[in-house]
């Protein structure tokens, strides 16, 4: 059985969706996966012991990119395509994609063309992950029960783990404004973390200047921007090593669930009742105390406060600390 498994999200949407590689391997003795994803985020399943082939999509030509796509996944003749994605481009590429079965969620434009199609839906009352949500598209191939994500750090990724220290990962970046903690609340958290602990603030090559500037305004001798400087894989495996990782709602957190690390998730306009919460065993959300009805006010943040005040990012930092005494005994 072939089958070929689609999305083409940002980089936490793909660690949310390796659950369907597990189970169908593990189900399906014998078959052969490919996974199609956006170029930039082919890294995270290099030399994946499950995977036959990595497709990339690059959005920068995209149309062309498409049409090369659909002849290159005609060629494979699928058994099955599974389309996680609910956009238009995906959804042409699964009903042009010639698999014999096509399936994909309810909310992608193409659905009504595909073999089977399945309920998306986010919301804060029902409390259903995205990995569960995206487990219900295997049904008919496997069971449906959870679960987790996984990654897979080869030696050469786990080389970059410091051996000689204790420490603590900080991810202070994200894609949206609003899903971020302040930058002030970063540094002032970093400088009240003992100092036997060396700092890794980790982040893509964008997130190297912020980096720098937390690193200038805390204790330069223990803090090292490893943002820029480390694969995928690389970061996977350095939250895997680490102490505890501290990071907003964006990939970091998904990393650590995908190696089951500890880490406080930073929860500012979003909610992890949306579904995108942490999944590793030392796992602890931590949210603003005050009562506000703007929040959250999107699914997957702002560029900019709407009501202009933040107000959601007003999370204390003793109750952060705190956090990290309870849980994993930091301060002990």
């Amino acid at each position: 059985m072939k089958i070929l498994i689609i999305q083409t999200a940002f980089i936490g949407d793909v660690v949310l969706a390796t659950p369907l590689i597990e189970k169908l391997a593990a189900k399906n003795s014998g078959c052969t996966i490919d996974f199609l994803l956006r170029k930039g985020n082919e890294g995270l399943l290099h030399r994946h012991p499950h995977l036959r082939r990595v497709l990339v999509l690059d959005k920068s030509n995209k149309y062309k990119e498409l049409v090369r796509l659909i002849r290159e996944i005609r060629s494979q003749s699928y058994d099955c395509v599974i389309n996680i994605q609910r956009f238009f481009s995906t959804g042409l590429l699964t009903v042009l994609s010639g698999g014999k079965t096509t399936i994909g969620f309810n909310k992608n434009p193409l659905s009504i063309l595909f073999t089977r199609r399945h309920r998306h839906q986010i919301s804060e009352d029902e409390n259903v992950h995205e990995v569960e949500r995206n487990i219900l598209l295997l049904s008919g191939l496997t069971d449906l029960d959870f679960q987790p994500p996984k990654l897979y750090c080869s030696p050469q990724d786990e080389a970059v783990v410091p051996q000689d220290c204790e420490y603590i990962c900080v991810a202070p970046r994200s894609r949206w404004f609003t899903k971020q903690f302040p930058f002030d609340k970063w540094c002032k958290l970093i400088n009240e973390l003992p100092k036997r602990y060396k700092v890794y603030l980790i982040g893509s090559p964008q997130d190297v200047l912020y980096c720098e500037k937390i690193r200038a305004a805390t204790d330069e001798e223990r803090v090292v921007v490893s943002a820029g400087q480390l694969s995928l894989l690389e970061s996977v495996a350095l939250i895997k090593g680490a102490q505890l990782t501290f990071t907003n709602d964006s990939a970091p957190l998904h990393f650590a669930s995908a190696v089951n690390a500890p880490v406080i998730g930073i929860f500012c306009s979003t909610v992890p009742e949306f579904g995108f919460g942490p999944l590793s065993d030392g796992s602890t959300v931590v949210e603003t105390k005050l009562a506000l009805d703007c929040r959250p006010c999107g699914l997957h943040g702002k560029k900019a406060c709407p009501k202009k005040h933040f107000r959601c990012s007003d999370i204390q930092i003793d109750d952060i600390l705190s956090t990290a005494h309870e849980r994993y005994g930091i301060f002990a």
